[in-house]
């Protein structure tokens, strides 16, 4: 039965990197993949608005930048998942069995979080479930193996903590968590010189990120608390986080995890040893967390994926009450969960690829705003015709030699940086607020800078619109009506990219930063 379980898992593990390859090679990258694309461009210790491993995980997985495509850039999201769901299964095993890991491995793999979007879309919580998962096994192996003395486990368990950091700093609440259960069942350890090496192991992790952000005036932080303005309570925003942790998490799963963890507040359901502790750990690891993004909801817009890390420890109670309560391999709650994601996953390829409709704005201003299919789909198609368009302005005389794409902020600028200024070998530069280009403005300092008499291409989808004049007029003597190139799907248009001429700079933007 052993190896039965493990088996199963494995073979999860291959089908569901097989069906993400093939998804990904399906599906041009999203608004947020594209913008950590720059990280990978130009490596640092830090980034305007987030720490630097995604980046490193994406000059890894295209081999330096040598082999780059949408199937390569996913691919460490792909592969961290893959581990993160063994280590899952492991962990459910250490706690109590391995038919309770198999059943945290289904959870983990049917979540939309864990599952899609991070285990799918490159993104800095990609490698970061990878490690947080990690220092999860570690702990349970530590207090249940009573391996408190044993300063490796210390060292390691530091080691995790921060290379989650380098993702993404909350993962910083695994030490506060972690604290807060040592502080209830064993506070000794709390004054443990080892408890301290873990920690010093930790700052020393992310010690780059405090480096850079002293360097730079902890513009990280100051962009991040800006984000945090409003003092009156707002339940509806509070309604909207929660919602989108149901929908984020799945609905099946979701209500599973719910209904878990009643059931094991109640003792309906029970580990077998140290069951007290094991709880305790649990809700340590993930209702605090939770809590504070609740809380922070109330007063401010948050985004559902900041507490998807909180629900990993509630997917092995939701995998406790399936091994208790269930009399199948594949339980109801799963086969549905499963079911919705594979519906979910076709039908938005199908709409992307293939969908006629916008399911947008109409008017011609902003046509196509706020369709989410259009983030992902049409900028290689674009990107074909305005290489063309550029070499008959080039070959006619109409724009001078080496003329730049300007931008105004990181989206679009991060798929015109992609899949336009990559594959004509164009320069993009950000002309606009730091708070509005974010990365892009480093990017600037690499490369050079418009120069009096220089011409510029600047591009506008219209389910982005700007008015270009406003923007750029008081740089360039003359703009040009634009070229309209459309983005044909289903043999209609749902998008159009309007291209501007901005023909010879007067004026010399100020260089961001």
């Amino acid at each position: 039965m052993r190896q039965q379980y493990a088996n199963k898992v494995f073979w999860l593990i291959i089908i569901s990197v097989i069906v993400k390859l093939v998804a990904a090679s399906l599906l041009e990258l999203g608004n947020d993949e594209v913008y950590y694309w720059t990280y990978s461009l130009q490596p640092d210790w830090n980034h305007f608005d987030h720490p630097p491993m995604v980046g490193w995980l994406i000059r890894l997985t295209t081999f330096n930048e040598l082999w780059v495509n949408e199937t390569t850039m996913r691919l460490g999201a792909i592969l961290c998942a893959a581990i993160a769901t063994w280590i899952i299964f492991k962990l459910g095993k250490l706690l109590s069995s391995e038919k309770l890991g198999w059943y945290a491995a289904l959870v983990y793999t049917c979540s939309v979080y864990t599952g899609f979007i991070a285990g799918f879309f490159i993104l800095p919580d990609s490698p970061q479930l990878l490690f947080w998962t990690g220092a999860l096994y570690v702990m349970a192996e530590m207090f249940l193996k009573n391996n408190e003395r044993k300063l490796g486990r210390w060292l390691l368990l530091g080691l995790l903590i921060g290379l989650a950091t380098l993702c993404k700093v909350h993962a910083l609440f695994l030490w506060a968590g972690f604290g807060l259960f040592l502080l209830f069942t064993n506070s000794k350890c709390l004054f443990n010189w080892r408890f301290y090496m873990g920690v010093l192991v930790t700052a020393v992790c992310i010690s780059p990120i405090v480096y850079w952000n002293i360097k730079n005036h902890f513009i990280t932080y100051r962009y991040h608390s800006e984000r945090v303005t409003h003092t009156s309570m707002q339940w509806d925003m509070l309604g909207r986080e929660i919602g989108g942790e149901f929908a984020y998490q799945n609905p099946v799963i979701f209500l599973l995890i719910l209904v878990s963890v009643i059931a094991l507040i109640t003792r309906r359901i029970w580990f077998s040893f140290s069951g007290n502790k094991i709880r305790t750990w649990l809700f340590c690891m993930s209702l605090p967390m939770l809590l504070l993004f609740w809380g922070i909801s109330l007063f401010n817009p948050t985004l559902p994926h900041w507490a998807g890390p909180a629900y990993i420890p509630l997917f092995l109670v939701a995998a406790l009450f399936l091994e208790k309560k269930a009399r199948h391999v594949y339980p109801p709650f799963i086969t549905v969960a499963m079911t919705l994601v594979a519906i979910v996953l076709v039908a938005g390829i199908g709409l992307i690829r293939y969908s006629p409709v916008n399911f947008g704005s109409h008017e011609k201003e902003n046509y196509g705003e706020y369709c989410p299919t259009l983030d992902m789909s049409g900028w290689q198609h674009f990107s074909n015709d305005f290489s063309r368009l550029v070499a008959e302005d080039s070959s006619t005389g109409k724009m001078k030699a080496q003329a730049p794409i300007l931008v105004d902020k990181w989206f679009p600028g991060g798929h015109l940086e992609f899949y336009t200024a990559r594959t004509t070998g164009m320069i993009l530069l950000g002309v606009g607020s730091l708070q509005d280009i974010h990365k892009l403005a480093w990017l600037n300092k690499e490369r050079r800078w418009l120069q009096l008499g220089d011409d510029a291409y600047c591009i506008v989808p219209s389910n982005l619109p700007m008015n270009v004049t406003a923007k750029y007029g008081r740089y360039f003597t003359s703009i040009a009506p634009p070229t309209v190139i459309s983005q044909i799907r289903g043999g209609k248009a749902v998008r159009y990219f309007y291209v501007y001429r901005l023909k010879s700079c007067k004026l010399v933007p100020p260089i961001p930063l």
